[in-house]
């Protein structure tokens, strides 16, 4: 769990502010990064807000600088940096631990918080809500073209969820999908190619069993 930085008392869920000294801690990030306002520029608008979003540079060299809304501390990722900043962020895991996976998600699930849909921040279209990876816990708003929007506290999550193993399992469960996706594909491609020879001979004994009709009553 993140804790304060002030007074290191731990943070609630999906919530930076203190709930012992009441200081708004900025973005959580382990505490192995520092965070300088880059620019102050008011290009891209925070969607809760609707305000300016201010660009803020990470200390550690190959972090891209991301977006981030001064008053409520949501976070605006262009499209891959969300995946570089938890890279670098969170020491690689070796495996999930799925029972610390579920208890991440129920003490941070959060029943009441209403269904929002926010504009991007770049576009101002209306971004899709969509789980970040299996076993997250974390709805994003994701415009396909501009990136990623994060509410506050997001982050923390998935800095959890990431080092609980919520990445592996998420890679995991891909390889599975592709998998049972080639079988599916294998099995229309199967039954495509022996439906056909086996509806052409019923149609062709149909059709000797009406001219052997025929035949029988000229016969007759």
């Amino acid at each position: 769990m993140a804790s304060c930085a002030n007074c290191a008392a731990p943070l609630p869920a999906n919530s930076q502010v203190c709930r012992y000294c009441g200081v708004r801690n900025d973005m959580d990030l382990l505490g192995r990064q520092a965070v300088r306002v880059a620019d102050a520029g008011v290009k891209r608008q925070c969607p809760n807000c609707e305000i300016g979003l201010q660009t803020v540079a990470l200390s550690r060299e190959g972090t891209p600088d991301i977006e981030r809304c001064s008053e409520c501390f949501g976070l605006f990722f262009d499209p891959g940096e969300l995946e570089v900043l938890l890279e670098d962020s969170v020491a690689p895991v070796a495996d999930f631990n799925l029972p610390l996976l579920q208890n991440i998600n129920r003490e941070r699930y959060q029943a009441d918080r209403p269904v929002k849909y926010l504009k991007c921040p770049v576009c101002q279209v209306l971004m899709n809500r969509m789980l970040y990876g299996y076993q997250s816990g974390v709805v994003v708003n994701r415009c396909k073209g501009h990136g990623v929007w994060l509410d506050n506290g997001q982050i923390s999550h998935l800095l959890e969820w990431k080092k609980a193993g919520g990445q592996l399992l998420d890679r995991k469960k891909a390889v599975e999908r592709q998998a049972r996706g080639r079988t599916e594909t294998a099995n229309t491609e199967f039954r495509s190619n022996y439906a056909a020879p086996t509806n052409q001979a019923g149609g062709e004994f149909e059709v000797l069993e009406t001219i052997a009709e025929v035949v029988f009553k000229l016969f007759e």
